[in-house]
This record gives C-alpha cells, sequence and structure tokens, in this order.
C-alpha cells in the first residue's frame, strides 16, 4: 500500500442545496429527556451475568482460526476439536472496559463528522436492501444507477448523517469489482462518511486504502482516526462466521470501528422469549467485542442490537413489533452499562408505502430514540423487512427524523418564552398569527412537515386530492435535481482512479460465480 503526503483536510461547511425544503442545518441532536429503562438494574444485571455464563460454559463456535489463536493467546480455552471458545468473565470484562464510550466518525469533509456516544442520535440511509422501488417503476433488483441515486438523497438531507452501507446492492457490477465502484461512488457522489462490507481481507483492505487517499491521510494518520465503520452480524445461535471475524480484525488492527450486531430473532435463531433471545444477543455481542479489544485496546466499537420476533405461522422476521421495542430498551440498558455507544434501527415489515410502513416506523423510532441509540442504522428508506429500498418511503422517514429532531430539541422556559406581554398585547377573544412574538419564531422554530397537507378537505379535493406518496413521490424527483456534488481535490480524484482501474486490472476480488 503506498503512503501519500499528508493534505489539507478539507473545513468546508456543508454544501447548502438550493432548495424549498425546510430543513435544519446539519448535525445529530441531543436529546432533550432521558432514556427509558424497561428494566430495573438487577434484572440487567442477571441477563449479563447469564450471557457470562453462557460464554463461560457453553461457548461459542469461532471458525476463523487466526481469532481462535488470538482468543487462545489472551486466555479463552479453546476447543479446536469442534472449534468452540469459551471465555472466563473475567476477561470477558477485562476486554470490553477499553471500548471507548463515546468516538468521532470523521468525515471527508470535517463539517459532515459525527460523534457517536455522546448523547445524540447519528441518522442511517437505509442498507443492503437487494432490491428497490418507486410507484413510476415499481419494484426491481438493486442497480447502480439507484444506488448512486440514494447515495445523492443522503447526501441532500441534513438529516441523515451516514451511510449505513450499500442502500441498495447494485447487481449490475460483478462481484469481483463492485466494492470498487461503490466506495469511489462513496467518495465523490458524498462527503460523508460510510460503512463497508466486512466480506474478506481484500475487499477490506481495498476500501480502507481508498478511504485513507479520499480523506488525504497517511497510514499512521489513518489508523489514528475513525473515517469508516462495519457491520459485524454474528450467525446465531452462538456462532462466529470467517468473513466477519476477519472483519473485526481487519478493522480493529486499523483503528476503525466495528458495530457488533447480532441479528437474534426469537422464536428462530433465539429462545421465544425476550429475556432469553436479549441474553443470547448479549453473549455473542460480548464475544465479538471483546475480541476487538484483544487485536487493538482501544480501538472504536459499537454495542449492535437488532433482536426481534418472528411470524411464527411463516417463519418471517417481525419489525415494529411490541417485542422488538422491548428488546431495544433492553439492548440500550445494556449497552449503557457497558458505556459503549449503541446501535439500533427504523424497520417495518410492510411490502408498501401505507399506513402498516408509517406505523411500524413510527413505533421503531420511538424504541430508537427511548433506548439511547446512538447509531440509527435504516434511518430511511427501508420497507420489506430490509428487502427493498422505497425512494417513496426514504422521503416519509425522511419527514419522521425531522419531526424525531425536532421532538428531541429542548424546551425553553425564559422570560421570553413564557410570552406575557404576548398574551397580554392579545387579551381575551384575539389571535397571535400577526404579533410579533409570533412572527420571530416563525418557521426558525417551527418544523413543518413536507408531506403533511394541512388543508381542508373540500381544498385538498381540488387540488386533486394527493396522498402522502404522491407527494412522496413527487419530492424524491424533485431533490435529485437539486442535488449538488460536493467538491473533490483533484489530486484525489486522480489517485482514486488510478487505485481502482489497477485493481481492476488486476481482476478485483476471485468469486465462485
Amino acid at each position: 500500500m503506498s503512503s501519500v503526503p499528508r493534505r489539507r483536510r478539507s473545513r468546508r461547511q456543508p454544501l447548502e442545496a438550493a432548495t424549498d425544503a425546510i430543513q435544519d442545518a446539519f448535525g445529530p441532536r441531543t436529546r432533550a429527556h432521558a432514556t427509558v429503562p424497561l428494566l430495573d438494574e438487577e434484572s440487567i444485571e442477571k441477563i449479563h451475568q447469564a450471557a457470562l455464563q453462557l460464554l463461560a460454559n457453553t461457548g461459542i463456535r469461532v471458525l476463523h482460526d487466526q481469532a481462535r489463536s488470538i482468543m487462545a493467546e489472551h486466555g479463552a480455552a479453546v476447543d479446536e476439536s469442534t472449534q468452540i471458545v469459551r471465555f472466563d468473565p473475567a476477561l470477558i470484562e477485562s476486554c470490553i472496559k477499553t471500548i471507548p464510550s463515546e468516538f468521532t466518525l470523521h468525515a471527508r469533509n470535517d463539517a459532515h463528522s459525527v460523534v457517536l456516544g455522546n448523547g445524540t442520535m447519528v441518522n442511517a440511509v437505509v442498507a443492503s436492501a437487494p432490491n428497490c422501488s418507486d410507484t413510476d417503476r415499481g419494484r426491481r433488483a438493486g442497480n447502480h444507477e439507484d444506488f448512486k441515486n440514494f447515495l445523492r438523497l443522503g447526501q441532500y438531507h441534513n438529516i441523515m448523517h451516514v451511510f449505513g452501507a450499500y442502500p441498495v446492492e447494485p447487481v449490475d457490477i460483478h462481484a469481483s469489482v463492485r466494492h470498487l465502484d461503490c466506495v469511489y461512488d462513496f467518495l465523490t457522489l458524498s462527503d460523508k462518511a460510510y460503512s463497508i462490507y466486512a466480506l474478506g481481507e481484500t475487499r477490506v483492505m481495498d476500501a480502507l486504502e481508498m478511504t485513507r487517499i479520499g480523506h488525504g491521510l497517511s497510514w499512521d494518520e489513518f489508523k489514528s482516526r475513525a473515517c469508516v465503520f462495519t457491520v459485524i452480524n454474528t450467525n446465531s445461535p452462538l456462532q462466529l462466521d470467517i468473513p466477519m471475524m476477519q472483519g473485526v480484525y481487519d478493522m480493529a488492527r486499523h483503528g476503525q470501528p466495528v458495530v457488533v450486531t447480532p441479528f437474534t430473532l426469537a422464536g428462530a435463531m433465539a429462545p421465544v422469549t425476550i429475556a432469553g433471545a436479549i441474553t443470547l444477543q448479549n453473549a455473542e455481542a460480548l464475544a465479538a467485542l471483546a475480541f476487538s479489544q484483544m487485536v487493538n485496546p482501544g480501538a472504536p466499537a459499537v454495542y449492535g442490537g437488532f433482536t426481534s420476533n418472528v411470524d411464527m405461522k411463516s417463519g418471517s422476521p417481525a419489525f415494529g413489533t411490541p417485542e422488538y421495542i422491548k428488546a431495544q430498551l433492553i439492548s440500550g440498558q445494556l449497552a449503557r452499562r457497558y458505556g459503549i455507544p449503541f446501535r439500533t434501527s427504523n424497520v417495518c415489515a410492510a411490502n408498501t408505502v401505507d399506513a402498516q410502513a408509517a406505523y411500524e416506523s413510527t413505533i421503531a423510532l420511538w424504541g430508537a430514540v427511548n433506548s439511547g441509540g446512538h447509531l440509527l442504522m435504516h434511518g430511511a428508506g427501508w420497507l420489506e423487512g430490509g428487502l427493498c429500498a422505497s425512494y417513496e418511503k426514504f422521503i416519509l422517514d425522511v419527514d419522521l427524523l425531522q419531526m424525531i429532531a425536532e421532538m428531541n430539541k429542548p424546551v425553553s422556559v425564559s422570560d421570553e418564552d413564557l410570552a406575557l406581554e404576548a398574551i397580554a398585547e392579545v387579551g381575551p377573544g384575539g389571535h397571535y398569527f400577526g404579533v410579533e412574538h409570533t412572527q420571530q419564531r416563525y418557521r426558525s422554530a417551527f418544523y413543518a412537515p413536507v408531506l403533511s397537507d394541512w388543508r381542508n378537505f373540500e381544498s385538498w379535493q381540488e387540488a386533486g386530492s394527493p396522498t402522502a406518496i404522491d407527494k412522496a413521490n413527487s419530492e424524491w424527483k424533485k431533490r435529485l435535481e437539486q442535488y449538488q456534488e460536493p467538491p473533490l481535490d483533484d489530486a484525489v480524484r486522480a489517485e482514486l482512479d488510478d487505485f481502482v482501474a489497477r485493481r481492476k486490472s488486476e481482476g478485483g476480488v476471485a468469486t465462485d460465480f
């Protein structure tokens, strides 16, 4: 890997799009209210101890040879015949203590860098959908043009802070070189931070090198500066596979964050009870998080919760359910117990942008906010339980997230906010539309959702009776037209071009198809 001289990092302010859309300035909002603890401290401790007992007695299968060796070097008991690793509780406890309670995730544009773990919620665009849809063209397989469009929409909206991975999988690019084109697009179509896939050492190292080039850093600088993250899923129940553990190893040794997220579905890959499913989630998360610290003590990491339930009639994952909300709240309590940033999600199981999609996403967001989530994955665009990235759902979710951000702002109770002079000025039987107190705050202190149609029935009917999905359809098109590509240094672009061209000429990554 080449090492380039350090370039001056950008100190630009976010590019302001020319738009009628009402947006606050870029930046996660600090919660104005406390988190909601679903369980008492004794119950949280019970789950913690049960997870430690599970790792000590039952253990977890680790398929990655080097990972087992590293775990053994740190005192874990490894049975090579079964690949089962058992951990003394004290080993797990000591390892997770070195995970930072917060860290800055640096964007290519410093004005778009975010802090994870400080009481704010960082919103990520929908990730990893194999399909995409809009009401004009219907549902289709993921492709490169739609992939780029979702990057443009994510860059455009200030409420979207990072990209959680590929918004939609561009299957029209061969898998051997897909990561090269996608990371190149992340770096050229946006200047916000993003996530890469941990699908083998070569893909990870290509992505890290491109990110280093895009940020204008030497390797030493890059290793001390979190610039890109990856999501590590465990194979529930109780298994850590080769690509995921390789990903933890490669990311941690280069100082880049891993978001460890067991995908535990109660009734399928986990016990059907909430307590049992969370205990399994916790054991798997602690094992992978501890490994990241064995590789590089102090490497940034995030505790991810994705426990939900299945529809027992069909076996399909269910989201936005009461069980999912409970799991979010408990997972947030566990993350706070460990002092580790917490990842959650905005999810639904609806097949189209309808009432089900709206209420399931709303209740999922309620759980995300009240669980104390720091990283909200799939913040905008998720549909069909993650099988589809929807343009209209993206716009609807942006509205929801902007309302959540407004809700998280503190309420001021100064003498001026009490408005006694305005009340006296209006007196009995008047109105407040025209008073200076109202006019000073109009728009600047009030968010009006774009999709809400606050007209009476007759005027709405005269306008053609537009529904929320109709309006969302017109909005995403308008906003794509208003998108502006962020600047990129010519020398950086040239170096990225050269790297991608060279790696493609070498064949990219070997595949089995």
